[in-house]
């Protein structure tokens, strides 16, 4: 395609869907930005910029449009992926071969492309590893590891053996006494984020654009002695209820319990940030005075920044002594609208 300007205007004129996606169109005598199918009356040349991602949108200084809401849905997983996706949580020993995608209307090299990109692995590698994540639990439930394999979809013990070893480096017959880090994706209008949780609830929720992301998924591992694997958790479903709702300006507290791995004093000042009421900012030294360590602001600040929950222990809001932005794991750009939002919807 050829992106000059005047072609950028055309489509927006057009409202043409093929651009869906790939510019965002700044209105410069509004302030705000939409997509090049917006309804809304169009602007002239002059008065536009176009940007290539809602973050660029944001850094200019534009807010996302009232009438075609650009940032809803922007990273929504295709309508036939998502069924695949939801009938695997059901059943992880079901086993879609690329017959069965084209029987579904899917082209199976279109879904190993998307899997590739949005969880680094192919979508027969994602179904091999949901169903040794649900075999695995089947061994901790005290099922035996002939069950557990066979009811998971594997035609042999020796396959199964393999593959289960390959990801938890040890054998079945020790999955007793290991333990399992389910992983998800999900969709927000400000990104995709990756959520971990265990039994005891949710241990991790972080953009995928972290640049901390690969630390933070080892450093979770050692401290639980547990390997992290796509697969279904009871939490997630609350999780993506609550942050669908929150995200809309409607949910303010959140129910899905948080299970944070920290040392003792990183523990309190993430308690201290679960206090600040929605809407509302503290500074790193108003934080540190919430803990009873008035001269801790630094080790404050460093503890925020090792929060591995982003939201539910919203670090988002602590800011500096005067007021301004400070740093922030997803990018200030995500700071600035999460306390936006939070303080049109208090």
């Amino acid at each position: 395609m050829n992106l000059s300007k005047e072609r950028m205007y055309r489509a927006i004129i057009e409202k043409d869907s093929q651009f869906e996606g790939i510019f965002f169109t700044g209105v410069k005598t509004t302030g705000i930005f939409c997509r090049p199918t917006c309804t809304a009356r169009k602007p002239r040349i002059e008065n536009v910029e176009f940007v290539f991602s809602a973050k660029e949108a944001f850094q200019r200084g534009y807010r996302p449009c009232k009438v075609c809401r650009p940032l809803e849905h922007s990273n929504q997983t295709p309508g036939g992926i998502r069924s695949l996706l939801d009938e695997l949580n059901s059943d992880p020993a079901l086993k879609f071969k690329d017959a069965d995608l084209l029987a579904r209307g899917l082209e199976p090299h279109s879904v190993r492309r998307w899997f590739l990109k949005n969880h680094q692995m192919t979508f027969h590698a994602y179904q091999r590893m949901y169903r040794i994540n649900s075999a695995f639990k089947h061994i901790q439930q005290g099922q035996s590891v002939t069950t557990a394999a066979f009811d998971s979809g594997f035609d042999s013990l020796s396959g199964f053996g393999d593959s289960f070893k390959s990801i938890f480096g040890f054998s079945p017959m020790k999955g007793k006494s290991q333990r399992v880090i389910d992983l998800t994706r999900l969709e927000t209008p400000l990104g995709t984020m990756f959520a971990c949780a265990v039994q005891e609830g949710l241990c991790l929720l972080e953009f995928t654009d972290r640049k901390m992301l690969e630390t933070e998924f080892r450093l979770l591992s050692k401290a639980l002695n547990a390997t992290i694997v796509q697969g279904h958790n009871a939490h997630f479903a609350t999780l993506e209820n609550e942050l669908a709702a929150y995200f809309a300006g409607g949910k303010k507290d959140f129910s899905v319990p948080v299970f944070s791995v920290g040392s003792n004093f990183q523990s309190r000042v993430w308690q201290a940030l679960q206090s600040i009421p929605y809407g509302e900012t503290r500074s790193y030294q108003q934080q540190a005075a919430m803990i009873a360590s008035p001269n801790a602001i630094r080790a404050v600040a460093n503890a925020n920044g090792m929060n591995k929950i982003s939201i539910l222990v919203p670090c988002h809001r602590v800011v500096g002594a005067d007021g301004n932005l400070t740093g922030y794991g997803g990018g200030i750009w995500r700071k600035q609208w999460l306390l936006d939002m939070e303080r049109a919807n208090k």
